[in-house]
């Protein structure tokens, strides 16, 4: 009894009235000085207990453990010594841990509860890379507001998202949690899913706090394998790299995640240059850093430290706040501390970077302020989030191929052969990293189609992608044998006036661990698309995929290609909008689309190397391929639309000099027969400097939804920040010289002009 009543003074001491949004300065005072007061009454061991994360280990509304390591966790929440819960969600459950950390612990300090909402809670979104191809950034914003409302109305209060690596390998499978390959575009995706996340009221009940990662260099693994070395130059880190990282603190991120990942021989949740010169004291950040899953406990087997002690005293150093599952903290640097190994101060600056966040999210006013079951029922899978999905699934769709303009599809009379496992499977659109989700709950491509009921739809599944069960822990059975179904669908495409073919990798073939070494189509399903193109070449394939894929055959041969991802819940839906033309595709492809794995890592901000052209016919000395072209099958920022658009009249005003602006217009206009929209891309090439620069590199971009024939100036404007770039020492810097300047509709942008600085 003693432990509740301190528990419930220690909650009433520390604030009852309604915090105001966390970006008011009378407030940030008042919360430093509760954290300040809050410090003073805690033990050394209670300070290492914020410091601490445990996942869910038992069922909070059961019987309590009596013995093993779930007990010991569970008298550690008793005793205070847990700062935050991963992977306990649902209000029931919210609220039965946060009950004993609260009501039974001697300072009552309630917990976080973090999970991963990548892209959705229960209704999902589409993948982030998906996402990113609408080049859309408030449907993004608005994206991971339904993310964030779901998921607070089931006791979460903090993402670990957004994942703000860029990569150039799509090798890698978590290349389907990020924006892509560009720096720009990712910040700009950071700041839009940072402020969705957060919202304008950190402590408002349907925002959470979100959670910048993997800092840092993440998406450079080596080979695209997954958990693997990285090896980069500085200009790169801090060109490349750095920036989505810079834009998320802009946005007022609330917390940072370190990476898996080496750099410079130095893993990255013990590196000091990362942690504490850069973010914490270059960039000022003041939220705090979260390991990754036991990546403390792994610098034994990069072989940076000797065992646990070493690496708790070397990820403190060098500035990781709080400990994800390792026990190394909890079990570790109290004895550290008091052995003089460790400075009480770093403890302190940790547990007040946790605590503030606390603040701010609201907890100590009301430490159950998530935990509504009324809530929690009436948010939950609510219609206006399908709505909202379904929106951001349209845009995200990308139109690669259209010959002979297959599509859109007549509405009426037409005989439609939907062949591919993923036609019909109502969980891998659900994509990877969607763990709070329910299986089965996306719509198929085929129940999308069969709402246009002018049309008769006959189904043959081909061939499986996976065999047997699939799990986001386990190996997945990837079909590389079994073509029992082609004769089916063989005879099924015969009779058709256009086949719908969806291919591509199941929802769980992208993702953490799910590197690839062939990008192609999956299994046997390259085999069956041959199959069915010998009697119907009236093809339009669909693809479902968490990466870049390698697609010449199909590139050469299948008259409509549509890039349509891993969508979510709307998954169905929204592409047979999009076939059908009752939603025009608009999305740009965010990563490169290889020829063939043997260009990978392929991206379009390439640097220029010293011979970058072929001399003259038949010479073999300058950088190429002997078999395979340079360029990529699609670039960056590739993507087709049911209309046509037309840029001219190219106009550069210098005023640099006067103003430190430089502007670029130019004309848009419609020319199709359609409305549709258009993603204006400007890139620049700075022609020299002292670190050579990239042969384009996007600087802005503008979206313009046209009716036919309507035409529009876009503007852009160019300043320091655009022309600029980090040298090999971080520092900012902007050169005289001269730059070349293009606009169009993706990266290969034809129309140019120049200025001077």
């Amino acid at each position: 009894m003693k432990s509740i009543l301190l528990g419930l003074v220690g909650v009433l001491l520390m604030g009852c009235q309604q915090n105001p949004p966390s970006n008011n300065t009378t407030n940030e005072s008042n919360i430093d000085q509760k954290v300040e007061e809050l410090l003073s009454k805690m033990t050394l061991e209670e300070k290492i207990g914020q410091m601490n994360q445990y996942s869910g280990f038992m069922d909070f509304t059961g019987p309590q453990p009596d013995k093993g390591r779930a007990a010991n966790k569970l008298e550690h929440i008793k005793n205070g010594l847990v700062g935050s819960m991963l992977n306990v969600h649902g209000v029931e459950n919210v609220r039965a841990v946060q009950k004993i950390a609260v009501e039974e612990s001697r300072l009552g300090i309630p917990l976080i509860f973090g999970f991963d909402v990548i892209h959705g809670y229960k209704t999902i979104s589409p993948i982030p890379l998906a996402e990113a191809a609408s080049w859309d950034l408030e449907a993004m914003k608005r994206s991971a507001e339904i993310a964030a409302e779901e998921a607070s109305a089931a006791g979460i209060n903090w993402t670990f998202a957004p994942m703000v690596d860029i990569s150039r390998d799509a090798r890698w499978g978590r290349v389907m949690e990020g924006a892509g390959e560009d720096p720009y575009l990712g910040s700009q995706i950071a700041k839009a899913r940072v402020n969705g996340f957060q919202g304008d009221d950190l402590s408002a009940t349907h925002t959470v706090a979100a959670t910048a990662k993997h800092f840092a260099a993440y998406g450079f693994a080596e080979a695209g394998r997954e958990y693997n070395t990285v090896d980069i130059g500085t200009s790169t880190l801090y060109n490349v790299v750095f920036p989505p990282f810079r834009a998320s603190i802009e946005a007022d991120v609330k917390t940072f995640m370190s990476a898996f990942n080496v750099l410079n021989g130095i893993p990255a949740t013990g590196d000091e240059f990362l942690l504490r010169d850069i973010l914490k004291d270059k960039w000022d950040f003041n939220g705090f850093v979260v390991t990754d899953w036991d990546s403390a406990g792994e610098m034994v087997a990069h072989g940076f430290v000797k065992d646990g002690r070493a690496a708790a005293k070397q990820a403190v150093i060098a500035g990781s706040d709080m400990d994800m599952e390792s026990y190394h903290y909890i079990e570790e640097l109290k004895a550290l501390v008091e052995d003089g190994e460790v400075e009480e101060k770093l403890i302190d600056d940790s547990v007040r970077r946790i605590l503030k966040v606390k603040f701010e999210l609201g907890l100590f006013e009301d430490p159950y302020k998530y935990c509504s079951e009324e809530r929690e029922k009436e948010t939950l899978y609510n219609a206006k989030f399908r709505e909202g999905v379904r929106d951001m699934a349209k845009k995200s769709i990308v139109l690669l191929k259209n010959k002979n303009e297959l599509l859109p599809l007549k509405s009426s009379g037409q005989r439609i052969a939907v062949i591919g496992a993923l036609a019909n499977d109502k969980t891998s659109p659900l994509g990877s990293w969607r763990i709070g989700a329910d299986e089965e709950t996306a719509v198929t491509v085929l129940e999308g189609l069969e709402k246009y009921d002018q049309n008769t739809y006959s189904y043959s599944k081909g061939a499986d992608v996976v065999t047997g069960e699939t799990s986001f822990t386990q190996e997945l059975n990837i079909n590389t044998t079994d073509k029992s179904g082609f004769a089916e669908a063989v005879s099924t495409a015969k009779s058709a006036h256009v086949v719908i073919m969806v291919l591509g990798e199941h929802g769980l073939q992208s993702g953490e661990g799910r590197s690839r070494t062939r990008i192609d189509l999956p299994g046997v399903q390259q085999e069956l698309l041959e199959e069915v193109y010998k009697v119907n070449k009236n093809i339009v394939l669909v693809l479902q995929n968490g990466r870049p894929l390698a697609l010449p055959w199909a590139d050469e041969h299948i008259p409509a290609i549509v890039e349509a991802w891993q969508l979510g819940t709307e998954s169905g839906n929204a592409i047979a909008e999009v076939l059908y033309g009752d939603y025009n595709p608009s999305g740009k492809l965010p990563m490169s689309f290889p020829r063939h794995v043997g260009q990978v890592p392929i991206y379009y901000n390439q640097k220029s190397t010293g011979r970058p052209f072929l001399p003259s016919p038949g010479e073999v000395f300058w950088s190429h391929y002997t078999d395979e072209k340079n360029s990529p099958l699609y670039p960056f920022g590739y993507g087709l639309s049911y209309t046509t658009f037309d840029l001219k009249d190219l106009t550069v005003e210098n005023t640099y000099a006067d103003d430190g602006t430089v502007t670029v217009s130019v004309s848009l206009t419609n020319t199709g027969k359609r409305k549709g929209k258009s993603t204006v891309q400007l890139y620049i090439r700075d022609e020299y400097a002292s670190v050579t620069r990239p042969v384009r590199e996007l600087k802005s971009f503008e979206q313009a939804e046209l009716e036919a024939g309507e035409s529009r100036k876009i503007t852009f404007q160019l300043t320091d920040k655009d022309l600029g770039f980090y040298d090999n020492n971080g520092e900012f810097i902007v050169e005289e010289g001269s730059f070349q300047v293009f606009v169009g509709e993706d990266s290969q942008a034809q129309l140019s002009g120049e200025f001077q600085l």
